[in-house]
């Protein structure tokens, strides 16, 4: 494994979103087999690790992937990096009006289920529209300070909003959906963070397993808990129309003795210095794949080649500018969970 730079945070170049494991691609599995794969995963050389306090209440409780997540990194914990994230709703802001108060109880709630005292890196899940960036800002700087978070982020968020927020304390990471069919962030979030020193943590790095090569047209997805139901790309249509780009990045992992899934995140790796993506899976073996993706030697010129084959494809589906995509999960939590 290769490790890299999140502003003061050394990591694996590649991490594992353990969201799935609790929500999102239908019946979870059994927790010892997640709690497995999570070590497996610190085997192999990943030492960063994402979660958030909401996966896992659709099927199971609010927090319950905190806990499995915390179980699981115990024995090796001070040798990775944890991420998780709070979700400010609007039953927080009608019960209190002190947002440092807020987020310092979600924040020792979310410690108390990851059996730790701190955490590396806490994001914002969403912005509320109804709290200045530069307040959260503002209270992330005051839980640093307590020593309770290592460093602070955002997720799904533009390039004006991450400089307002960085202006008052300073922003380790964004995590924003990014893969070669959304690639939104190139516009203006990648050169503000590459200009800043900040980490870019794309999630869905492999467009929900689109990217893989193993989602076709005849896929049928979950009914239980199962986010790709609701992805404008994986209907059948979409599936169909995209499917000349699946079969470019098929080629390249021909050629480079590796899998499609393992080439879409060589390319970003590639691409950008400042990127650490962390694609999420319930799958042991996907899981140790795509973190093989950090072995796959693509020369400059193969990825000038792949990268410029993609500017000439149109993505079926897209969905849209990031600032779309945002959420207050107080209000309207979106159906695509993440």
């Amino acid at each position: 494994m290769k490790y890299r730079k999140l502003r003061e945070l050394e990591v694996s170049e590649i991490g594992v979103g353990c969201m799935g494991f609790s929500h999102g691609y239908g019946v979870a599995p059994e927790k010892s087999y997640s709690v497995d794969a999570i070590r497996k995963a610190y085997e192999v050389g990943c030492t960063f690790f994402d979660t958030a306090e909401v996966y896992g209440r659709e099927q199971f409780y609010f927090g319950h992937n905190e806990e499995l997540v915390g179980e699981a990194l115990a024995p090796f914990r001070s040798k990775v990096v944890l991420a998780t994230k709070i979700t400010i709703t609007d039953a927080d802001l009608a019960a209190e009006t002190d947002l440092y108060k807020i987020a310092r109880a979600h924040l020792e709630a979310s410690l108390r289920r990851l059996k730790t005292d701190r955490v590396e890196l806490y994001y914002l899940h969403r912005m509320h529209e109804s709290i200045p960036v530069e307040d959260v800002a503002g209270v992330m700087g005051r839980l640093i300070e307590e020593g309770l978070v290592g460093a602070w982020g955002l997720s799904q968020v533009s390039a004006d909003t991450i400089a307002r927020a960085h202006a008052v304390t300073p922003v380790t990471a964004v995590q924003n959906l990014y893969s070669m069919l959304e690639r939104d962030c190139e516009q203006d979030v990648f050169p503000y963070c590459l200009e800043n020193h900040i980490g870019v943590v794309p999630f869905s790095p492999i467009a929900s397993g689109l990217l893989s090569g193993k989602i076709t047209v005849d896929t049928k997805f979950e009914e239980t808990d199962d986010v790709r139901k609701f992805v404008p790309q994986l209907t059948r249509e979409n599936i169909a129309a995209n499917q000349p780009i699946i079969d470019l990045i098929t080629s390249y992992a021909r050629n480079l003795n590796a899998t499609p899934a393992q080439i879409s995140l060589a390319w970003m790796l590639h691409k950008y210095p400042n990127v650490v993506p962390i694609p999420s899976s319930k799958n042991q073996g996907r899981i140790l794949e795509n973190l093989g993706a950090t072995n796959v030697a693509m020369t400059d010129d193969e990825f000038e080649a792949l990268d410029a084959a993609l500017d000439e494809y149109e993505v079926a589906g897209h969905r849209g500018h990031i600032e779309s995509l945002q959420t207050s999960f107080g209000r309207n939590w979106s159906k695509e969970g993440k």
